[in-house]
């Protein structure tokens, strides 16, 4: 499966409409489309799976290694994959050239032209030859113009780029073309998806032609690096709805391969699954929590959870296990009760970075000694018990408090940190069962 990468010179620049341009260009044109995402994000792919109706691939080397990283991208079906950059192409350490640097793919740059056309030539050549400088071995292979009109304007931009920078296009300024943003980023591909019409319109401009003759295929990761540990007859019950809507397609699928995965709803107040373990996934509980606290799921796993079942929740699922939530408006709402803390949304984000903890008791997802790797990204603080048990410490991110994360009570752990089937925590939880 041949692939690209469609970088931005900032975050805000297009990306993800550039690429569900591309996607529906590559469509139109008889090709099966496969997209993926730079960097731990849920949001965008999202979009992804809305206009290409499967899942997109989450390329992150941070959270499951380079290997993983790899293998990730060839779990995908398809013929051409098309990975949605993260921020800049250089911002930070676990930035996307790193991720194109390990797939080896080449880079797209997605430059807003709204008001330029020789300038968007110097950000590209500018682009290339700074991947010396940064010390990432990468291809700077073309550019796609955000926002550029057609006539005078697409030839100026096109006419501009010196050899070696191809131009793939464009996607007009349409209004229909706008996606809607909160706290967390954009709305979800399920609540505000572009419109159809008007994406059809971007993806008449893009140069599919150009766009395959850049294309390549990265190298297929070697099989004998991947342990995956036998399937179990267990049963692991996954929450599923718009307040539990975090989950990289890597995690449930290794849960399928080894262990009986059942998705119930929270929200609708579904009765929670015959089960041997239970996986809260993060997302919006803050927006939900009316429906959570009066639904009776959460009463369901919190019985259970005080008889020893295995329960983890991750960011949302941590708040959802807490005993209290206060919305935005000052609402507080009774949540599962089986953690020992009160949680609060903020105006302002309260953790974003990749995370590292380092487990210093038995937990469902790590042993003593072992590390997990992650994500966070929260708006929420939690007020936690005085004797309160945390069982990580925080080698790289914010965690919970005080330096530690993963609030553990019975056989239940809750942490800021999207952990990711790579991290090896998912298999952790299943032997756990």
């Amino acid at each position: 499966m041949r692939g690209v990468v469609l970088a931005g010179t900032t975050s805000g620049v297009g990306k993800t409409v550039a690429t569900l341009a591309v996607c529906r260009a590559l469509e139109a044109a008889g090709h099966d489309p496969q997209p993926a995402k730079a960097g731990p994000d849920f949001i965008d792919p999202s979009h992804h799976a809305a206009v290409c109706d499967r899942p997109s691939r989450s390329l992150d080397p941070w959270l499951a290694g380079e290997d993983g990283c790899r293998r990730n991208y060839w779990r995908g079906t398809g013929d051409v994959c098309v990975v949605e950059g993260m921020m800049g192409l250089y911002d930070g350490t676990n930035s996307t050239a790193y991720v194109a640097e390990t797939l080896g793919l080449p880079v797209v740059l997605v430059v807003d032209a709204k008001a330029g056309m020789e300038s968007v030539a110097a950000q590209a050549l500018g682009f290339r030859e700074y991947a010396a400088e940064a010390g990432r071995d990468i291809d700077v292979v073309g550019v796609l113009a955000q926002r550029a009109h057609g006539g005078r304007h697409a030839d100026g931009i096109r006419e501009a780029l010196p050899d070696g920078l191809a131009y793939l296009g464009r996607a007009p300024p349409l209004d229909g073309l706008e996606i809607p943003d909160r706290h967390l980023g954009l709305l979800m591909g399920t609540e505000a998806p572009l419109d159809d019409e008007s994406l059809a319109t971007a993806a008449e401009t893009i140069r599919v032609d150009r766009l395959l003759e850049v294309a390549a295929e990265p190298p297929r990761p070697d099989p004998a690096r991947e342990t995956v540990g036998p399937a179990r007859e267990a049963a692991v019950a996954v929450a599923d709805d718009a307040a539990f809507c975090f989950r990289y397609p890597a995690t449930v699928e290794r849960l399928r391969e080894r262990a009986t995965v059942e998705s119930f709803s929270p929200v609708a107040g579904d009765p929670l699954p015959d089960c041997d373990g239970v996986y809260l996934p993060g997302g919006y509980p803050e927006l939900h929590a009316a429906a959570l606290a009066d639904g009776g799921s959460l009463d369901a796993v919190a019985a259970r959870a005080a008889d020893g079942l295995p329960v983890f929740g991750e960011c949302g699922g941590l708040m959802a296990l807490a005993e209290t939530l206060t919305d935005a408006d000052g609402a507080t709402h009774e949540m599962a009760g089986v953690l020992p803390a009160d949680v609060e949304m903020c105006d302002r984000y309260q953790a974003l970075d990749h995370v590292e903890l380092v487990a210093d008791r038995a937990t469902p997802v790590a042993d003593a000694g072992e590390t997990v790797r992650g994500h966070e990204f929260h708006y929420s603080r939690a007020d936690v018990a005085a004797d309160a048990t945390l069982a990580f410490d925080v080698r790289r991110g914010d965690g919970i408090a005080d330096g530690r994360d993963g609030l553990t009570e019975y056989r239940t752990l809750g942490t800021y940190a999207h952990v990711h089937a790579g991290s090896g925590a998912v298999d952790a939880l299943v032997e756990s069962l």
